[in-house]
This record gives C-alpha cells, sequence and structure tokens, in this order.
C-alpha cells in the first residue's frame, strides 16, 4: 500500500454501503449502472468476493464487485471496479483489486481472473493490464458478448480478460 492509501482500509462491504456504490458507479460515467437494489443485494449476498475502500471516517470512497465462476471455480469474476472521483489517481483500484484477489484466492483457491471491458474504456484496460504483468499472469482478450446481443439499444461489445493463472 502507498502512503496515498494508508490512510484507506478495504474490506467487505456491508448492505449499509449499497447506495455508496451505487453513487460511486453513477458518478463514474464509465460503467453501466445498475438498479439500487442490486448494489444492496450484491452487498448482501456477495460481500465475500468484493470488496470496499474506506476512507478515514469509514465511508465507501472505491468498489470491486465480484463472484466466484459456479462452472469454473477457479475463476474470480470481476464485475465492477470503480473509484470516488475525489480518490481517483492514488493506486486504490489496483490495491482493491490485489487485495480481494489475494483473500479470494486464499479463501476459495482461486487462480484466474476474468473481466469484461468494453472497448475504448482505457482506465480498465490499464488496471487489468498492469495486475496481469504484476502477477505474472498471461492475459488473453475474446469478444464474450457482441453489440448484436444486448436487447437494450445500442452497447458496445463486451470483451473478456482471462488472466492467469496467477503467481503469488
Amino acid at each position: 500500500m502507498t502512503a496515498a492509501q494508508a490512510d484507506l482500509q478495504i474490506d467487505r462491504p456491508a448492505v449499509a454501503d449499497g447506495a455508496a456504490l451505487w453513487r460511486i458507479a453513477r458518478d463514474s460515467k464509465a460503467l453501466d449502472l445498475n438498479s439500487s437494489y442490486s448494489y444492496l443485494l450484491w452487498c448482501r449476498d456477495f460481500a465475500g468476493t468484493s470488496a470496499v475502500a474506506r476512507d478515514e471516517r469509514g465511508e465507501p470512497v472505491g468498489f470491486v464487485t465480484g463472484y466466484v465462476r459456479p462452472e469454473r471455480p477457479h475463476v474470480l469474476l470481476v464485475w465492477q471496479v470503480a473509484v470516488d472521483d475525489a480518490h481517483r489517481g492514488r493506486g486504490i483500484a489496483a490495491a482493491l483489486l490485489d487485495g480481494l484477489v489475494a483473500r479470494v484466492a486464499d479463501e476459495h483457491g482461486v487462480t484466474n481472473v476474468e473481466t469484461t471491458i468494453t472497448p475504448g474504456n482505457i482506465a480498465s484496460e490499464r488496471l487489468f493490464d498492469a495486475f496481469a504483468e504484476r502477477h505474472g499472469a498471461a492475459l488473453e482478450r475474446e469478444v464474450l458478448f457482441p453489440t448484436s446481443l444486448f436487447p437494450d439499444g445500442p452497447h458496445d461489445p463486451e470483451v473478456l480478460y482471462r488472466i492467469g493463472p496467477l503467481s503469488r
């Protein structure tokens, strides 16, 4: 953890954090915003495979949500990563991702990470490219969901990033 991150606490989200996660996702202007209800459920049902960064007051300033894939229990699928605008540029997303993956690897035996990124989301591309490099892992990319599959209007394709196996 860098000096810029030293005042932050990284832990599991609680249901009471759901509204803050929804707000951070909304304000990111880069993520697909889910309903506020889904963030509440996520903090209840997937807290063990998610992480939140809290400031000195205990308020969420960033998060990573994920789940272990039922059909591939060695894979953590990272759903969303977001950091509050006032806290960006401090390496919080990387610290959240590294901390979450270490915890889920210890608790669930995860050896690989997957995520999807839309083309042009440079921040996410850099975050996951750097994550793969830090962990000495191969990174493969392929289109998982082409534009034609989205029923609710134009949507960029979702590119699957497969990272692993991770070295510790």
